[in-house]
């Protein structure tokens, strides 16, 4: 399905956006509220699966949900880091009303929480008699805080509540809701049970468990961010022939205490490419699952990615072209950092087989499945529900901008509105810089032409300074 790209409104100004509309029970097709399960793979590049173009890396279970689902071509993270962009996606605000905005550290383990009482979409889902389950990496908060998965809708979570401890594959303790459930077999840094196998196991028990009843799903898995660590099986063995060993550069840990350091590897690339493999099993059991319960059809499978990919613990996003055919990585507001791959597959409802050029952003997932499930409950939210598109219908309405900002490297911001995108570089110094770029014929973002067009890079700044709403922890230094 292709379609001119245009924006309407979306936020005014740089308060939070106003109310949507309740929704009323959609036809959807469904004979019952459908399930939802969301994958979200940590540092996952666009480029690093065979359905946006790579060719080193193996891939045919994310193949097949392509063939079986619709490919989106613009999607967009909530930013360029882990923490803000799960908010992003949680909340349905972009990072300029959202109350995690970057990735902030707490002793002895987890990051800045949101606030009591934070409307996500666990919680929806909860109230709307759904059983919710998280699995994996939080990191929106630490361990008892105020935004303990289970404190903010989630029934189960079982996985990392902290996302710097979730660098070791081979953890000393992992979280089963707020029991710190010890793995002694992997004290003293011994390597007996990869944690992400374990999480795996618990979200499909999870799955098998409430079959009988709505479920959200959040597989918040960490692969395949580094450490680049996991057992040496035959897939890892036939990788290592594959990428020649002269490609390699060993990266060595220096770091003997661990606690969040990446664990040393002398093969990163054959890894790497292992992980994103064993991530791509992952959703083979999932779409299996689905199969054996008999509930595919009645299920809405997403796969994305936080941000884009990473270059620590050894990766290196230019060998594998992780980016696809943009610019940046992890921690960039050029589109290699934030345009996402995402697939969706609901057989029967989501049209199969095909690609979609729909412009959207992590903070449309919330009031998507708000009308999916036929919420009736006003919601606040920078969002559009992209249903509509979704299924294959008309009357979809559309964005008239995105906003992002990034917390760290002296503060990015950016906006695109149509096919112009503005970045504001060194956010908190005396001068920042502004650049602008046409994506309709400079998608990597070489050019900037902000000189060449004043007009439109004063209106682009205007749109950043009305987006962003004053935050005590996150403020650019200012």
């Amino acid at each position: 399905m292709k379609k001119e790209i245009s924006f309407v409104g979306c936020v005014i100004g740089g308060a939070v956006s106003a109310l949507a509309p309740a929704q009323q029970k959609p036809k959807t097709g469904w004979d019952k509220s459908p399930n939802i399960i969301y994958i979200l793979a940590d540092d996952l590049g666009i480029g690093d699966i065979e359905p946006y173009g790579q060719t080193r890396i193996h891939t045919p279970n994310l193949n097949r949900l392509r063939q079986q689902g619709t490919r989106f071509t613009q999607c967009y993270a909530g930013t360029a880091v882990s923490a803000p962009s799960r908010c992003s996606l949680m909340t349905g605000l972009h990072t300029g009303h959202a109350s995690v905005r970057g990735n902030i550290g707490v002793d002895p383990e987890g990051q800045v929480p949101m606030p009591a009482g934070t409307f996500t979409m666990a919680t929806m889902f909860k109230e709307s008699g759904y059983a919710t389950g998280c699995f994996g990496k939080w990191g929106l908060g630490f361990p008892g805080s105020v935004s303990d998965p289970t404190k903010v809708g989630f029934d189960r979570f079982f996985g990392y509540n902290c996302q710097t401890l979730a660098h070791d594959y081979y953890p000393d303790h992992l979280w089963d809701g707020t029991q710190r459930i010890e793995l002694q077999q992997n004290y003293q840094q011994r390597e007996a049970t990869y944690s992400a196998d374990t999480i795996h196991a618990q979200a499909l028990q999870f799955m098998r468990d409430h079959a009988d009843k709505p479920f959200f799903t959040f597989l918040s898995y960490t692969l395949p961010h580094a450490e680049l660590i996991l057992p040496h099986d035959s897939v890892y063995q036939a990788y290592c022939r594959e990428i020649p060993e002269e490609d390699e550069k060993p990266f060595v840990q220096k770091n003997p205490n661990k606690k969040g350091a990446y664990g040393s590897t002398a093969r990163p690339m054959a890894s790497f490419a292992s992980m994103v493999t064993r991530l791509d099993r992952y959703v083979g059991d999932v779409m299996q699952l689905l199969d054996s319960l008999g509930i595919a059809d009645n299920t809405i499978l997403i796969f994305t990615s936080d941000n884009g990919p990473h270059k620590e613990g050894g990766a290196n996003p230019d060998y594998f072209r992780s980016y696809g055919p943009y610019r940046g990585i992890k921690r960039d507001l050029y589109e290699g950092g934030i345009r996402m791959p995402m697939l969706i597959s609901c057989p029967g409802h989501v049209p199969a087989g095909i690609d979609n050029d729909h412009v959207m952003a992590f903070w449309d997932m919330l009031p998507t499945f708000a009308e999916a499930i036929g919420y009736d409950k006003q919601l606040s939210t920078d969002g559009i529900s992209f249903l509509p598109t979704l299924l294959g219908r008309e009357g979809q309405q559309e964005h008239r901008f995105l906003y992002w900002e990034f917390h760290e490297k002296q503060g990015k911001q950016a906006v695109r509105e149509g096919y112009w995108k503005g970045i504001r570089l060194n956010v908190s110094a005396d001068k920042p810089v502004f650049e602008l770029y046409d994506l309709r014929t400079d998608i990597h973002e070489d050019h900037n032409v902000a000189a060449q067009y004043p007009d439109v890079a004063r209106r682009l700044e205007a749109l950043i300074d009305s987006c962003h709403t004053h935050s005590d922890v996150f403020n650019f230094g200012r």
